[in-house]
């Protein structure tokens, strides 16, 4: 298997990599790092930057993560990081419909009042190669016996449930997919664990925005002082990611400053969408790469140097495109009329499904769990 290789594009930003943890007994773990989803932006809280601190995270990795062995060169992915959106209205990419039994009703956009329903006819066509058809009877037998874990904040969440409903698609009886513990999946803040019976497959979801501990200060810190994060180690929740096959971090928290800082900062607080119908089309639109991209990029590498097979795919270029596909201020029913526009979340169906389209393609071309 070969790294894969930046782009030559001088136009394109630095990647933002999602990080695939190879080993030789076919277990998975994937890392989102970047603009929406970064496990170790945590980087925006020093300065200068602290490289030691990037070793101390390698620790962390090393409790949930085992030993990785390196697969055969032979094995070449697909670089989906670059390419364009393409409009297909022949053959629209949509996997799901709103319909889906799994879905918040903050991500049903139409059902919310969207009227135009243009920005689910697009499709990602990377510039040098196909994105695979997602094959979810496929995928669905090759994660059969297995565990897909999602750990971290509301955009995880998003993925989360674009994946269900994408799995969902290969089932006829809905009914037997269904919470563990019987619990329902809308507003909840603790952890999710969703059985596909005929697979003995669980998709779960953990929420830990951060990723660490988040709790109250010492009865001695500065009045100043409201919430702690404990850097040096994993949330608990962590306890339950071991041994999952495929292992997706998501904790867009760290991206945003004012959240870092303050905590009680809103998420979608100013900036408003609604006004976008199609994808961006100029990339001097775009929103500058985050400062912090370079070193997180360096860290990823250094983390070769240890027993684990590391490999980027950037989907911050493809994302960024697509102010179209936000909810804006088509959110669920009973939102406050003045409430501030949705312009971190996502429409479902809609891009966090091209998100796992690439994750399928990666992990075929890894050949997760073939025979």
């Amino acid at each position: 298997m070969m790294d894969l290789e930046p782009s030559n594009q001088s136009q394109n930003p630095q990647n933002f990599p999602i990080s695939l943890f190879t080993r030789r007994d076919l277990r998975f773990a994937l890392s989102f790092f970047g603009v929406l989803v970064c496990s170790i932006a945590i980087l925006n809280v020093f300065t200068p930057f602290d490289s030691q601190f990037v070793s101390r995270l390698g620790s962390l990795y090393s409790q949930i993560l085992p030993e990785v062995h390196k697969p055969s060169s032979s094995l070449v992915t697909c670089d989906y990081s670059y390419g364009r959106w393409v409009r297909d209205k022949d053959h629209p990419p949509q996997l799901y419909s709103e319909s889906c039994p799994f879905l918040d009703p903050g991500f049903r956009c139409s059902q919310s009042g969207r009227k135009d329903e243009d920005y689910r006819q697009w499709r990602w066509q990377p510039a040098r190669c196909d994105l695979l058809r997602f094959n979810a009877s496929y995928f669905l037998e090759r994660s059969r016996n297995g565990r897909i874990v999602f750990a971290g904040d509301s955009i995880g969440r998003n993925q989360w449930e674009s994946l269900l409903c994408m799995l969902a698609e290969a089932v006829a009886n809905k009914s037997r997919i269904y919470e563990v513990k019987g619990n329902p999946i809308t507003k909840h803040k603790g952890f999710l664990s969703m059985r596909f019976q005929d697979y003995n497959l669980t998709v779960e979801y953990y929420r830990a925005p951060f990723l660490v501990p988040v709790g109250h200060p010492s009865q001695n810190a500065s009045s100043h002082v409201r919430t702690t994060i404990k850097l040096d180690q994993f949330h608990w929740f962590s306890k339950h990611w071991v041994g999952a096959d495929v292992l997706i971090f998501s904790a867009g928290h760290w991206w945003n400053d004012d959240k870092t800082v303050r905590m009680n900062g809103t998420w979608n607080e100013g900036g408003l969408c609604d006004t976008f119908k199609e994808p961006e089309r100029d990339q001097k639109h775009l929103e500058p790469d985050p400062e912090n991209n370079p070193y997180i990029s360096e860290a990823i590498k250094q983390m070769e140097y240890e027993n684990w097979k590391v490999q980027f795919l950037n989907i911050t270029y493809l994302t960024e495109f697509r102010y179209d596909g936000h909810p804006s201020k088509y959110r669920e029913p009973g939102t406050p009329a003045d409430a501030p526009q949705d312009c971190s979340h996502w429409c479902l169906p809609g891009v966090p499904d091209t998100w796992n389209q690439l994750i399928y393609g990666n992990l075929q071309a890894k050949g997760f769990r073939s025979k």
